[in-house]
């Protein structure tokens, strides 16, 4: 392996985790950076086959083999994935923004027989947890795990339709949901990564997401694993260490979701910002803007692309894409993937624009996305067939997504289903409006959503976070709505709430389910405009109570 070429050609279709995994046992290129330690990949495999060899002696054969893995970005975390992969196990992935009783709740849904915890997260599960426990700096685990060492990689390996990972969804807009992922998913989407997008095997790349979710799995570690390519781990996010790791070890590629670029480009500007190796970085719901100013200020070009948990659909911005649109389906989804009525199931009209770039009719156009070839890898929820069948219906994989297709087929994000905004009987994406608003330059991030309007239907509300410094002032908003071609006519805000912070899930999405909860019956400052007149006031106590 340590001679093989940089890139790798075409995908392997027998592919598993396990045998890529097992393809570098003798590979002495550095797999793992992690702050001052490195790790070749022969030492990856060994001590994954450790982890693997205690699997076998803890899991109760009569039982699911799922293992609840509660960790930062931390070498175990990977040791643990490669010993799962190895073993036939499933990890479970907690997400450390859900503890106590939640966090026992997504343990026992996906049938844990124990969750793997150290001293970062411990104090996160329950004290009645009714769960065993394996942590990591325990006597007890340092024993377990020495009795282990040097143990070989198991003679037969799982076979494709094994289930690797249990992946909850970000929970964005309901209760997070445990999406399953083979072994031979996994491995595929990490090769289609680095043929796709071009990940080397002399890439390092910057593992800075969490891992118990899909970015971080399927876009960056799969993806190196497939090339043999290096990773660097980073415990957690951070925006002010972005560009110091990125230059302390070498990185070439990165992958972010959410808010992660615009919280980079918070940090002050430095003298070195594009004293670096980025060759790019890839993710997604990164604004147009943001993207322009991230490769302004670090010359480095991001590239989008949309996907979910769940894989179903999966499209990527070419060179000819709109600014503001999301791209296409690859060429073999090409004819599946489109937008149509969840009312009537069938397909929505083609959006159309005036001469300045605005919807005009998103009533007809807005839809939901949908594959029209099924799920594809996606084979359902763990132990959730409600969910699965909402998803899956009459043949059709539906993605919760709302969008809108223009003439030359490109695809645009207008929300998920819960962003439709209904006003005087007129169907609205939440996402167009954000994208206009966000503009602001006031404004370091805008959430749009609806509330209930007191006659029908709904009103338009924006939560605005703004920049560091800035106060709102209400006339100048009214005045940059004015100037906006392209805002609709019912697009104007409502109301006005003013946050110190967006609220956001652990890996950094916009989370607006408080947001349209709380409405205008909050304690952050909210203006409003009682007519269409865009004359903003600060909403009082009694209007709010009226």
């Amino acid at each position: 392996m340590t001679n093989s070429a940089e890139s790798l050609q075409t995908v392997d279709t027998q592919a598993t985790v396990a045998s890529l995994l097992v393809g570098r046992t003798d590979d002495d290129q550095v797999g793992v950076l992690f702050e001052d330690d490195d790790y070749a990949w022969s030492e990856v495999v060994a001590l994954s086959a450790a982890r693997a060899s205690l699997l076998a002696e803890l899991l109760d054969a009569s039982r699911p083999p799922h293992v609840g893995v509660l960790l930062e970005n931390v070498p175990e975390y990977l040791w643990w994935l490669g010993g799962a992969a190895l073993a036939g196990a499933t990890i479970v992935g907690g997400n450390p923004t859900r503890r106590g009783a939640e966090l026992a709740r997504d343990l026992a849904h996906t049938d844990c027989q124990f969750v793997v915890v150290d001293s970062a997260y411990r104090d996160l599960l329950p004290h009645d947890l009714d769960l065993p426990v394996v942590d990591l700096d325990s006597p007890e685990y340092a024993t377990a795990l020495a009795r282990h060492q040097g143990a070989l990689v198991p003679g037969q390996l799982p076979d494709q339709d094994a289930r690797f990972l249990l992946m909850f969804t970000s929970g964005s807009t309901s209760a997070p949901k445990a999406v399953s992922a083979s072994t031979g998913r996994v491995a595929m989407a990490g090769q289609r990564v680095a043929v796709g997008y071009g990940v080397y095997r002399t890439d390092v790349c910057y593992l800075q997401m969490p891992l118990f979710h899909g970015n971080a799995l399927l876009a960056c570690w799969a993806g190196a694993l497939a090339v043999g390519a290096t990773i660097v781990l980073r415990r957690r996010f951070s925006a002010s260490g972005f560009i110091e790791d990125v230059r302390r070890y070498g990185c070439t590629y990165f992958t972010y979701v959410g808010r992660t670029i615009s919280y980079v480009l918070s940090q002050p500007p430095r003298s070195f910002d594009r004293d670096h190796s980025l060759r790019w970085g890839f993710g997604t719901e990164a604004s147009a803007a943001d993207r322009d100013r991230f490769e302004a200020r670090f010359g480095c070009r991001l590239v989008e692309g949309y996907g979910s948990s769940e894989s179903a659909i999966v499209i990527k911005r070419t060179p000819e894409t709109r600014a503001g649109a999301l791209g296409l389906p690859d060429t073999r989804d090409m004819n599946n993937i489109a937008v149509a009525s969840p009312e009537t199931g069938h397909e929505c009209e083609r959006a159309e624009f005036d001469n300045t770039g605005r919807l005009t009719n998103p009533t007809e156009a807005i839809g939901e996305l949908v594959n029209k070839a099924g799920g594809g890898g996606f084979t359902g929820y763990y132990n959730n067939p409600e969910a699965t069948a909402a998803r899956l219906r009459d043949g059709w994989y539906w993605s919760g997504d709302l969008a809108f297709r223009d003439a030359d087929g490109f695809f645009w994000f207008a929300g998920r289903t819960d962003d439709w905004i209904r006003v005087d009987s007129e169907n609205l994406g939440a996402e167009p409006i954000a994208a206009v608003l966000a503009r602001w330059e006031a404004v370091a991030a805008a959430a749009v959503y609806g509330v209930p309007d007191p006659v029908t239907g709904d009103q338009v509300m924006v939560a605005f976070e703004m920049v560091d410094g800035v106060e709102f002032d209400a006339a100048a908003f009214a005045h940059f709505l004015a100037a906006q071609a392209d805002l609709g006519k019912k697009w104007a805000p409502t109301f006005v709430r003013i946050v110190e912070a967006m609220p956001v899930t652990a890996n950094n999405k916009l989370n607006k389910q408080d947001l349209r909860r709380d409405a205008f019956m909050c304690t952050d400052p909210v203006w409003w405009t009682p007519g269409r007149d865009l004359h903003y006031r600060r909403l009082t106590a009694e209007e709010r109570a009226s």
